[in-house]
């Protein structure tokens, strides 16, 4: 996980494109900011402790030597150093210069490469990259390469085509990729800001999932400052701007969720100050397979009654005291051919066991980082585990993964002791692992925490989930920040003085592997089984289809930005590119059959696939938010509305947050 950052200055936005009411505010010689550059390193640094590095572009406006002498652009690198007299923080000295410059930042935290990397990287053109994400495929990558590396060399390679008024597009005789062909073929998650030297053009964005954070602030007239971040600093977090449009006056947060895409910002010498002309442009993913899986098209939605009659003719046996056995499940022949088809929850399987496969290879790592996976840490990989369905599937399937002489440690947050519904599950998920893979070394992190006692604790996660705002959204932030730290105990361990109770233990693990998707693509919400009573089939494929097309805003730059926050790196196997086009291919009426009771038909697919595990136990549970099974949602409600039912008859999960008061 990498922190990525850039500060530009001196520039006028245009968005017109993107918001055709969008008024953008002339920068400004002098100007208050709520929050320095070292307030913007503090916060990325957690995220990539390895190491921090800033690069500085300062723009120069002269005239081109192109026919005409037309006004040109001139950018040039340099480290960052206090430059006398151009500091706009600075006291006294009439003789300031404006400032027009583009600051880049990055934190990193190293999980590939045999030499030590630090952001941004500079290649010999002057193009310039900060890069928070992994290449599990469409660029080709060997064990021992880097991916920030690796990819800006692929950059370096490609040729401008943006077309504005303010920057012609620059093109050459020989068909080169373009940036947004480029990161269309990336799979993985990513997020990335990237300034091309030769076309004067800063390129931005997030895969299209949403996978890794990165907060925008588009300039304002109290901060005419263009912003990128993987996360806010602590003083922004309750800043807001007032915004005219035809409704009235409308509050502005700070910072935004930018949505998900390839960005670029051109600039030109257009201003009639000493400010330059800066275009956004959002451009197209290019990949048609990729696009598929954004539109989110299910093939087969709606079923024929013959169709449910096949579905539930697919009978588990049970025997008594033994684990649920699939009966062999076989598709019907290929026309064309003899071979029979794997059966679908098999397919999923597989799919799900090569996402994490690749999220989980130990690549060759330099010796000089603070963790060296191959030779110091003996549990590289953890799982924020709830002892549920999708939990345990990721647990089970990464012990297919790994190398039996690593320890794999299941993190769980607990905020009643032993007695939060999740602690409970986890314990039995404990056991149930053991009996399936009884060689492995699991290790259960119990992670206890008093919310009351958790008061600059909760202060800090509030800056972490912003721009989100409600108490659901602390509630599961916090959860997840403690749960990603692995600082808990062990039970049933042996202590120094050979007894055996309780130890202290710190999970070392920097790659945390994550469920969210599952219920998204698999029909786990229970607004899903509202929406199917009421709309049926096709009713409950719009809602998942809106869930997974709002999953980057509603859930996953949170999840991001509490998670990396401890160092860690959240890898999400539900979400990975091959695993959602498996799931899409299916009928629906396999993924989920919510005629079906709570525990049965909701996740049908994944309870299938728990089954061929050996899961039996946990292929029945119900689903069960973090907030609840760890019962921080029923803490929040007594500190802040005196009891849950107050909190209910206040609608809790909605309310918006008084930062101010917090």
């Amino acid at each position: 996980m990498c922190g990525i950052a850039v500060i530009v200055s001196g520039i006028k936005i245009v968005l017109s494109s993107l918001d055709p009411n969008f008024i953008s505010p002339i920068p400004l010689l002098e100007q208050q900011t709520l929050f320095s550059v070292d307030d913007i390193k503090e916060v990325l640094r957690r995220r990539g402790p390895d190491s921090l590095g800033c690069k500085k572009v300062l723009l120069r406006s002269g005239v081109s030597s192109l026919p005409g002498g037309e006004q040109d652009v001139v950018a040039f690198v340099e480290d960052e150093a206090p430059r006398e007299g151009k500091d706009s923080h600075m006291d006294g000295g009439a003789a300031k210069e404006f400032i027009r410059e583009l600051q880049f930042i990055g934190a990193t935290l190293q999980l590939r490469g045999i030499n030590p990397i630090i952001q941004p990287l500079v290649d010999i053109s002057g193009n310039i990259l900060v890069y928070n994400g992994e290449i599990f495929g469409g660029i080709q990558m060997s064990s021992d390469n880097n991916d920030t590396e690796v990819l800006m060399q692929h950059l370096g390679l490609c040729c401008p085509r943006v077309s504005s008024p303010h920057n012609k597009a620059h093109t050459s005789g020989d068909r080169q990729s373009t940036v947004p062909e480029l990161l269309s073929r990336i799979k993985g998650p990513w997020a990335l800001i990237y300034w091309q030297s030769s076309s004067r053009i800063l390129w931005f964005g997030r895969d299209a999932f949403g996978r890794r954070s990165l907060l925008v602030h588009w300039p304002t007239k109290e901060d005419p400052r263009f912003l990128l971040s993987s996360v806010s600093p602590h003083a922004s977090v309750n800043e807001s701007s007032e915004s005219a449009n035809g409704d009235g006056i409308a509050k502005i947060d700070f910072w935004e969720e930018l949505p998900c895409g390839v960005y670029s910002l051109s600039i030109g010498a257009l201003g009639t100050e000493d400010y330059l002309i800066g275009e956004v442009l959002k451009h197209d993913w290019t990949d048609p397979k990729l696009k598929e899986l954004i539109t989110w098209e299910r093939t087969s939605v709606q079923p024929k009654s013959e169709d449910l009659c096949a579905s539930h003719q697919k009978v588990y046996s049970r025997k008594e005291d033994s684990p649920l056995t699939p009966s062999i499940l076989m598709e019907s022949k290929l026309a064309s051919t003899d071979c029979l088809l794997t059966s679908l929850p098999h397919r999923v399987m597989i799919a799900l066991q090569e996402s994490i496969m690749r999220r989980t290879a130990l690549n060759t790592i330099y010796q000089a980082t603070s963790v060296d996976y191959t030779n110091k840490c003996n549990t590289p990989v953890a799982v924020l585990f709830s002892g549920g369905l999708d939990s345990m599937i990721l647990a089970a399937l990464l012990d297919k993964c790994m190398n039996a002489k690593y320890e794999i440690d299941l993190l769980n947050v607990s905020f009643d002791g032993p007695f939060a519904p999740d602690r409970i599950s986890a314990r039995a998920g404990l056991k149930e692992l053991q009996k399936i893979a009884p060689s492995r070394r699991w290790k259960l992190v119990e992670i206890d925490a008093d919310l009351l006692k958790l008061t600059s604790e909760t202060k800090h996660v509030m800056s972490l989930i912003n721009p989100a705002r409600t108490y659901m959204d602390l509630n599961i932030g916090i959860a997840l920040w403690l749960a990603a730290s692995g600082d808990g105990c062990l039970q049933g361990e042996t202590g120094n003085d050979d007894t055996c109770g309780s130890v202290k233990y710190k999970s070392a693990a920097r790659i945390l592997l994550v469920g969210a998707g599952a219920d998204e693509q698999c029909a786990g919400y229970g607004r899903h089984r509202t929406k199917y009573r009421n709309g049926s089939w096709l009713g409950l494929n719009d809602e998942m289809k809106l869930d997974m097309q709002r999953i980057w805003k509603r859930n996953l730059g949170r999840d991001d930005r509490c998670i990396a926050d401890n160092g860690k790196e959240a890898r999400f196997p539900f979400l990975d590119e091959d695993v959602i086009r498996i799931l899409l291919d299916i009928p629906l009426w396999e993924i989920a059959d919510l005629n079906q009771p709570i525990g049965i038909g909701d996740k049908k697919i994944l309870r299938e696939v728990a089954h061929l595990l050996g899961l039996s136990e946990a292929a029945s549970l119900p689903k069960r938010a973090i907030q609840f099974g760890s019962r921080i949602a029923r803490e929040s409600n007594r500190k802040n509305f005196g009891s849950n039912r107050a909190a209910n008859q206040a609608s809790a999960g909605s309310v918006t947050i008084h930062r101010n008061n917090s």
